[in-house]
C-alpha cells in the first residue's frame, strides 16, 4: 500500500492525538487555528494547552494554513467541534481532490438540522466517501500509551478495510463496522447520559444509580439509534456501550464534568466559562430531543438532562426525576 498523507483538521486533544497515532504509519499534517499551537506541535512536539505534558510524534507536523494541509491529502480527518463543522468543510471544499475519503472524529449533531456530522459531509462535499472513527477513547490515556479501542465506520468495506490500517497503532486497536448511523449516534448520544450520570455523582448518588442509569441509558438511546436506521447490536459495542462506559465513569470526561458541577447546583454558565474543551453532549442536548420527537421514541433520562441545561429545572429536582417512573418492564420505555 502506498504511503498514504492525511490531514487531521483542529488541534484539540482528540484530533491531536489521533494525528500523532497516524503519524507512526504515515505521513500527517495537522491544521491548527491557533499560531501558538501550531508553533508547539512543529518546534516541541507537543500541545499543552489541550495534552498537557504529552510528547507528540516526531514526524506529525502542523500548519496553519488549511489549503496546504488538505491539497495533497489522501484522507481528511475532522477534528472540528460540531457547531463550526460545516464552515470548515466549506474551507476545505476549495482544496480538497476528488474522491478523498473524509472522517469524522466530533461526537456531536448541529443545532437547528439535527444533521450527524456524516451528513454534513455528504452535503457540503458531495460524492466524498464518508466515515466515522468513534469508540471509547480518554486522549490523554491513549498518548500515555495505555491500550485502547475503537471503531471505524464507512459504507465502503475496501476503503474501511485500507483506513483500518492508517490509525491502528500499538495498543491502539481499531476494528471496523459498516453501520455509520449506528457508530455515530453512539458517540452522540451517550454524552448526555454521562452528564446525568454526572449529576448523580454531583449530589453523591452512589455505584448502584450509577449503573441503572448507565444501563437505562443504554436502552435510550439504542430505541432511537435504532429508529434512526443504526442497528442494534452496534449499540451493544465499543461505539455504544464501551463509550457509554467510559465517558459515564471517567474523571477525564468533559460531559460527566459538567453533570457534576450542574448537579452541585452551578450555572451552565459558570461552567463553560470554566473549561478549555467542549462538552458535545451539553451542545446536542436540543438536538437529540427534536430527533427523539421526531421519530417517536421516549427518552426520559435525556429529556430530563436537557431541561437542566435549558434551565428549565435544578439538577437535585430533575435527579429525582431521573429514575423515577413507574417500573413496568425492563423492555419498556421509562
Amino acid at each position: 500500500m502506498k504511503q498514504l498523507k492525511v490531514a487531521v483538521l483542529g488541534g484539540g486533544s482528540w484530533g491531536t492525538t489521533v494525528a500523532s497515532l497516524v503519524a507512526r504509519n504515515t505521513d500527517v499534517t495537522i491544521w491548527a487555528r491557533d499560531e501558538g499551537t501550531v508553533t508547539e506541535i512543529n518546534e516541541q512536539h507537543g500541545n499543552s494547552k489541550y495534552l498537557p505534558g504529552a510528547k507528540l510524534h516526531d514526524n506529525l507536523k502542523a500548519t496553519g494554513d488549511i489549503g496546504a494541509a488538505v491539497a495533497g491529502a489522501d484522507v481528511i480527518v475532522m477534528g472540528i467541534p460540531s457547531q463550526n463543522f460545516r464552515t470548515v468543510l466549506q474551507e476545505v471544499r476549495t482544496h480538497i481532490r476528488a474522491w478523498v475519503p473524509v472522517i469524522s472524529l466530533t461526537k456531536g449533531l448541529e443545532r437547528g438540522t439535527q444533521l450527524r456530522m456524516t451528513e454534513i459531509i455528504q452535503q457540503e462535499l458531495p460524492g466524498h466517501p464518508v466515515g466515522v472513527l468513534t469508540g471509547p477513547n480518554l486522549a490523554r490515556e491513549i498518548m500515555a500509551g495505555q491500550a485502547a479501542a475503537s471503531v471505524i465506520a464507512m459504507e465502503d468495506e475496501i476503503i474501511v478495510k485500507e483506513l483500518q490500517e492508517v490509525f491502528k497503532s500499538g495498543l491502539f486497536r481499531v476494528y471496523t463496522n459498516t453501520d455509520v448511523i449506528g457508530c455515530e449516534l453512539g458517540g452522540v448520544l451517550k454524552n448526555i447520559i454521562a452528564i446525568a450520570v454526572g449529576m448523580g455523582d454531583g449530589q453523591g448518588a452512589g455505584d448502584n444509580t450509577r449503573a441503572a442509569l448507565i444501563t437505562r441509558g443504554l436502552s435510550e438511546i439504542t430505541r432511537l439509534g435504532t429508529a434512526m436506521g443504526g442497528r442494534a447490536e452496534t449499540f451493544a459495542g465499543l461505539a455504544g456501550m464501551g463509550d457509554m462506559i467510559a465517558t459515564c465513569t471517567s474523571a477525564q470526561s468533559r460531559n460527566r464534568h459538567v453533570g457534576i458541577e450542574l448537579g452541585k447546583g452551578r450555572s451552565m454558565e459558570e461552567i463553560i466559562e470554566e473549561m478549555t474543551m467542549v462538552a458535545e453532549g451539553a451542545k446536542s442536548a436540543p438536538a437529540v430531543m427534536a430527533l427523539a420527537a421526531q421519530h417517536g421514541v421516549e427518552m426520559p433520562i435525556a429529556q430530563d438532562v436537557s431541561r437542566v441545561l435549558a434551565g428549565d429545572a435544578t439538577a437535585s429536582r430533575a435527579f429525582r426525576g431521573l429514575l423515577r417512573v413507574e417500573a413496568g418492564a425492563e423492555s419498556e420505555p421509562g
